[in-house]
């Protein structure tokens, strides 16, 4: 049962009118229930124009990316910053971040549709990702920076309408905006949510609102079935309940049962088949087609082949007796269920992603798997060209013999095991030697593009694995987030939800008597978690209110030198000064540093001048000027003294210069 209804599609695809980013979005969105946004989408749009309109101005040719992206960049300014904040004004400020965001977008579209300009737009799009990262990171008021900023929603007018309510934090996880997805604000904002510390408003699922309860102490208010709507604690059933079905199918699969009967153990394994089944069956009918993905086509190939599996073994119990049909239809589908032990165990890296190595890991893989869909596009062109040259030779006598054992080996070849034994009575000559070109042509140029491929993948991911990290760990939050159940039934529980609950009840009782039914039923379900999330929400609780005491962030952690850092005071024994004299300037550059220098040297030298001329009416001698000129290289004193030397007239010179 979804609350937040705005958040599909009633006939599960987007609208026309949604780009490319909005198709991709983890959870698409649906508009006819949704409450309108807090600003006027035209309101936001302007904004969004404006900061468009000061990018294209600040980067009005190809730069290099590294001087927009450097910490201290040339191009965005503390001034060019601050303009950018003032782009919605004082009324619409909290939205410059999402127009950032949208800008990026377009300048994104831009870069595809103008190949001419590519490169440009590509830098202007860089360039709106790190302002939105500076604005986030300069805000001082986290409050105003989680709620405001980044979780309330916002609109812009696309074909006239404005477009489904979307937050900065969604908007960044759409288009894998890494930058501003490794900022320390972006980061702190999904660890509230992920703690569940930020939770969305019952009456306004535009807004977020802090947990009230996370500086209570006491036990029993946070046991609450509620509660399970969190990110953290969904995931921890969810990790425990595909243990638990590794180890149903790791019992089944250990345990024959040669009659062909269902024990416990198999039973359960297919009612927990049957319940992600309806889950995936929900999402879809929910999200439509972009809900399919790697792992979803993961899943649906690993449920039916266990369907199929229970089918077969459905079949073979419907055969009475001991006789030799069971047991082949018995033989088949525990034949079926063996097949699928690798995919059970790799099925757990899915709900292992929230550890870092896990996760790094699984973005090398689906890198890899998307980049190594160019190397399947140029084998299938090579296999039927090939294959067609093959069977055309095999039919040169009226039939097809040897279709099985070209494709066999034309397999073999795929996978760096040719086999070049038959072919010399194959057509010869052209039989060996189109296998020859074609062996070739697998082995040696596709593999080693795929190679390279996967080479490229491995170190674009790895160059970037803290910040590809965060991303999947924000796409998971956001997943938890977005679309909240009011009542939260992982499977297999929702099973209970169905069978239980909405079909016997839902059609007659009020709202306010299914919602306590509801509390009633996840409250025994999961009361052996929820007795220890109260137990670790107690103990938050005493955490964040000993933080606050102490003047310092909920989520603070006392590390070991902040123990005695009370105690000491640098700037009472000088140590602060002595540090601040020796200290380099990192913020600007050595050269101009030193330019600075000389240019402050030369004013000084022109009021120098300006005042001498002044106070000889108009004029000086020739040694007054040198005398000026040898102080303006730095020759210094002595060095004065034996130009004077030199000249025979040094102390008249030397008065001169004091005069």
């Amino acid at each position: 049962m979804v609350r937040w209804g705005h958040l599909f599609n009633s006939d599960g695809h987007d609208r026309r009118h949604q780009l490319q980013d909005e198709i991709r979005a983890l959870l698409p969105t649906r508009r006819d229930h949704a409450p309108p946004p807090p600003y006027p989408a035209k309101e936001v749009t302007k904004v969004a124009l404006r900061l468009k309109h000061q990018i294209e101005q600040v980067i009005p040719c190809e730069l290099e990316e590294d001087k927009v992206t450097k910490p201290h960049s040339s191009i965005l300014t503390p001034a060019v910053i601050e303009t950018s904040k003032q782009a919605g004004g004082t009324e619409y400020k909290a939205c410059v971040v999402y127009c950032l965001l949208v800008v990026k977008k377009w300048f994104k579209t831009q870069a595809l549709r103008e190949l001419w300009d590519a490169e440009l737009h590509e830098v202007r799009a860089v360039a709106a990702e790190m302002l939105a990262k500076r604005i986030i990171e300069d805000e001082e008021d986290m409050d105003y920076l989680m709620e405001e900023v980044l979780l309330k929603r916002y609109s812009i007018l696309v074909d006239g309408e404005p477009t489904v309510p979307a937050n900065a934090i969604e908007r960044a996880v759409d288009l894998h905006a890494l930058t501003v997805i490794g900022s320390s604000g972006y980061q702190k904002c999904i660890s509230y949510l992920w703690r569940g510390w930020l939770v969305q408003d019952d009456e306004d699922p535009n807004r977020f609102v802090n947990y009230d309860n996370k500086t209570n102490t006491d036990y029993w208010s946070h046991l609450d079935p509620d509660r399970m709507r969190v990110p953290r604690y969904q995931n921890t059933v969810q990790i425990a309940m595909s243990v638990i079905y590794l180890a149903l199918y790791t019992g089944a699969i250990n345990t024959i049962n040669r009659t062909g009967d269902l024990d416990v153990v198999e039973a359960l394994l297919y009612i927990f088949t049957v319940g992600f089944i309806c889950d995936e069956v929900a999402k879809f009918w929910k999200v439509g087609r972009f809900y399919i993905g790697f792992w979803n086509v993961f899943n649906s190939t690993l449920y039916a082949l266990l369907a199929t599996s229970f089918i077969l073994r459905i079949v073979a119990y419907s055969h009475g007796g001991d006789t030799d049909l069971r047991r082949h239809y018995n033989v088949l589908s525990y034949n079926f269920l063996a097949f699928t032990a690798p995919m059970f165990w790799m099925r757990l890296l899915l709900y292992l992603d929230t550890y870092r190595f896990f996760g790094a890991m699984l973005v090398v893989l689906k890198v890899m798997m998307r980049e190594s869909l160019i190397f399947f596009a140029l084998l299938i062109v090579v296999l039927i060209g090939f294959l067609q040259a093959f069977i055309g030779m095999d039919l040169t006598d009226n039939s097809i013999s040897d279709s099985g054992f070209v494709i066999q080996a034309m397999l073999n070849a795929i996978m760096q095991s040719p086999e070049f034994d038959g072919f010399d009575q194959f057509a010869p000559p052209f039989g060996i030697t189109l296998y020859y070109i074609f062996t070739f042509v697998v082995m040696v140029i596709l593999l080693n593009i795929l190679i390279a491929l996967y080479n490229s993948a491995y170190e674009d991911i790895t160059e970037n694995a803290i910040d590809e990290y965060m991303a999947l760990f924000s796409q998971k939050t956001m997943q938890f987030v977005r679309a909240p159940d009011e009542n939260v039934f992982i499977a297999p529980f929702n099973l209970i939800e169905m069978f239980c609950l909405i079909l016997p009840f839902e059609w007659w009782l009020s709202d306010d008597k299914y919602d306590r039914l509801n509390d009633y039923v996840m409250g025994v379900i999961y009361s052996p978690l929820l007795i220890i999330t109260a137990f670790l929400e107690t103990k938050q609780a005493h955490r964040v209110k000993f933080n606050r005491r102490r003047g310092e962030d909920d989520d603070d952690v006392q590390h070991e030198w902040e123990q005695v850092l009370h105690e000491c005071d640098f700037e009472a024994d000088g140590w602060d000064k002595k540090v601040q004299q020796t200290k380099p300037n990192v913020v600007v550059e050595t050269a101009v540093l030193e330019i600075r220098k000389l240019q402050s040297e030369v004013t000084e030298l022109k009021e120098l001048l300006l005042e001498m001329k002044n106070g000889k009416g108009g004029g000086w001698g020739t040694d007054t000027l040198k005398e000026s000129r040898l102080e303006a290289k730095g020759l210094g004193e002595s060095s004065s003294s034996s130009e004077d030397g030199g000249n025979g007239d040094g102390d008249g010179g030397k008065s001169a210069a004091d005069e």
